[in-house]
């Protein structure tokens, strides 16, 4: 299935995402709901583009697909993309790979992240996470230096990994947890404490750092946790934005997902450049995704509003204007 939330800006880009749900209207309210933040990651970002998002859903008693099953599924769904002329653009998510997307390509030519473009967004979701955390750092603590902070990452996938070493790289001290047991080898290397999911989100350290699925800050979570700032990549951190304000209630400063994970989709902008690909300029702008939540943050304490909140003003003023 794919969602399209909005064209305003430009055509509705988001990731393909393969995953096990109960039933479909599961699947269907994920998809809805990260096609909005599609929306509003790609307008605060001042990217040229709308929302888009779309989902394979596997059965429960099929989550791992047969390598003829996953190509045929992979190139249903190239066509299915292929059918809405351009104004959904795909690209890999949780569950699919820049393989993945070569398949796709076989039915569309609506696809982005590709080894001939610019590549695994992975790298520059991560980096773009780093400079958030830095920057949620930054206004919590009075600096960005991360040498002795404390850091929980939940999820060690291609983004949370590459996150936890750029963290250890810079002398963070880390809690980490992912339900693949695997990951562990990782944890080992880094000198991570290693610890399951729930634990690590209520651990009592300076920044939780979700980088697995959302819905994670919740009615359970939120009470428990023990942290001062939250920065990560999972997209949908929270079960419900009215937790944002409870989180702002205790005292913890939560950076926007949507603007924290914004990385992977800038550097693909770049990509639909006329210019071309060009790594430098990719760098040069996810970086700026530092710049966007200081933007915010000011906003949200001048305003005496929650960072959620300003991040969407920002967000509408910029699609009204697009829209006229």
């Amino acid at each position: 299935m794919v969602a399209v939330h909005s064209t305003a800006r430009g055509p509705g880009l988001g990731g393909c995402r393969m995953w096990t749900y109960d039933d479909s209207r599961s699947a269907v309210r994920d998809v809805l709901r990260l096609s909005r933040a599609m929306t509003f990651k790609a307008a605060v970002a001042g990217l040229p583009l709308g929302g888009g998002k779309g989902v394979i859903m596997l059965r429960p008693d099929e989550a791992v697909l047969t390598p003829e099953r996953r190509q045929a599924v992979l190139e249903d769904f190239g066509e299915t993309v292929d059918a809405l002329g351009g104004s959904y653009l795909t690209a890999e998510d949780v569950g699919t790979s820049e393989r993945d997307m070569e398949v796709i390509a076989r039915r569309t030519k609506h696809v982005t992240g590709l080894a001939t473009g610019s590549g695994d967004p992975s790298p520059w979701t991560a980096l773009g996470c780093e400079v958030g955390l830095r920057v949620t750092c930054e206004r919590v603590f009075g600096t960005d230096d991360l040498n002795g902070r404390s850091v929980a990452v939940i999820g060690l996938g291609s983004v949370g990994g590459r996150l936890a070493e750029m963290l250890a790289e810079g002398g963070a001290r880390l809690v980490v947890a992912d339900v693949d047991q695997s990951k562990r080898e990782l944890a080992d290397r880094l000198g991570a404490e290693w610890t399951d999911p729930l634990s690590a989100m209520t651990a009592e350290v300076d920044v939780v750092a979700p980088c697995a699925l959302g819905g994670v800050l919740n009615d359970e979570t939120v009470p428990a946790l023990r942290c001062r700032a939250i920065a990560g990549a999972a997209n949908n951190q929270l079960a419900d934005d009215a937790h944002d304000a409870e989180l702002a209630s205790r005292g913890i400063l939560w950076a926007p997902d949507f603007v924290c994970n914004a990385g992977g989709i800038i550097n693909i902008c770049v990509e639909l450049e006329p210019d071309g690909y060009a790594p430098e300029r990719a760098d040069a702008r996810v970086r700026a995704v530092g710049d966007t939540l200081r933007q915010i943050f000011d906003t949200a304490a001048q305003s005496r509003a929650t960072p959620l909140q300003a991040a969407y003003e920002i967000g509408r003023e910029r699609l009204d204007v697009a829209a006229v």
